[in-house]
């Protein structure tokens, strides 16, 4: 039996699949339950058990969606020449078939999450939603034609990272979609876009010589950088609008400007290297995390 090298499938230790989870997009799992649930909370709608769960769906289908892109992309040979964290398929650290069995089993947990959602409020519509919710976590970058290679990827993540799970956060509590949830869903959906639209922009370059057509691509440097401005004002007016509906203590969401100011800088600044953007993704992922606490906050506070 031959030794294996650190870089064999057989190689990857749990470190490797911690950072394969990559953790520090969690954020965007964590900020559209804690908005949605500020809203619940502002209307008197607010349920813990039904809160816990939609955080389980949320962070489930992150890593699921995580661990899907590192297998799709692995498989593809996009993630040969890579910037930023280690990918466990394109690394070779781990067998294509392992992380896409961790992809399933996270699937797997967000769907009885769901299912349990479902089954307690009665809504059985809502079934749709948790398939077109799966199916573009898949799509996004699975399948012949992956939506994320044509430049679709942002507009899927602001459709279900920001106006489905927050609003739907709200609804699963208090069965209700008030103004307050998509404009909350707004804030939360852009800076989750702007989350994607800095990581493709790190890899702007890659992914055109690997033929992946994402926004950035097709945007060049900067018209992505625009892109990038803008999600982060329309963050900062969905913010003064979520206040007009619920509480001006709401207005705590705009701490998160602390976190998001130096990335705008840095984006914007032609001398930053791709390498540069990596602090810039971990920055913008707290400023959501932080947008969406202070909204939360804010309604605590007025209901004191």
């Amino acid at each position: 039996m031959t030794a294996t090298t650190s870089t064999s499938p057989s190689a990857a230790s749990l470190a490797d699949w911690v950072e394969g989870a990559r953790p520090r997009t969690l954020p965007a799992a964590f900020s559209p339950v804690a908005a949605g649930t500020a809203v619940a909370l502002a209307i008197d709608g607010f349920d813990w058990l039904h809160a816990l769960l939609a955080l389980l769906v949320a962070v489930a289908l992150q890593i699921g969606v995580n661990f899907a892109n590192d297998y799709s992309d692995g498989i593809r040979g996009t993630d040969e020449d890579r910037v930023g964290p280690m990918r466990l398929v394109g690394s070779g650290r781990a067998r294509p078939r392992a992380v896409l069995t961790a992809a399933m089993v996270c699937f797997g947990i967000g769907a009885a999450a769901g299912l349990a959602l479902v089954v307690l409020t009665a809504q059985w519509w809502m079934l749709a939603v948790g398939v077109a919710a799966l199916l573009a976590a898949w799509f996004y970058t699975g399948g012949k034609h992956p939506y994320g290679y044509y430049g679709l990827g942002e507009l899927f993540v602001f459709v279900f990272f920001g106006l489905v799970a927050v609003v739907g956060t709200t609804w699963v509590q208090a069965l209700a979609a008030p103004p307050a949830a998509w404009t909350a869903a707004v804030g939360i959906g852009a800076l989750a876009c702007a989350i994607l639209v800095t990581n493709n922009l790190r890899d702007l370059a890659g992914d055109r010589e690997a033929g992946k057509r994402t926004l950035a691509v097709r945007l060049g440097p900067s018209g992505t950088k625009a892109l990038f401005v803008g999600l982060v004002a329309a963050a900062v007016i969905a913010a003064v609008l979520t206040a007009v509906f619920t509480t001006w203590w709401a207005l705590l969401a705009l701490v998160s400007l602390v976190f998001l100011v130096g990335p705008v800088l840095r984006v914007l600044d032609d001398n930053s290297a791709p390498g540069d953007l990596i602090k810039v993704l971990k920055l913008v992922g707290i400023g959501e995390l932080v947008y969406a606490v202070g909204l939360l906050a804010g309604v605590l506070i007025a209901r004191l």
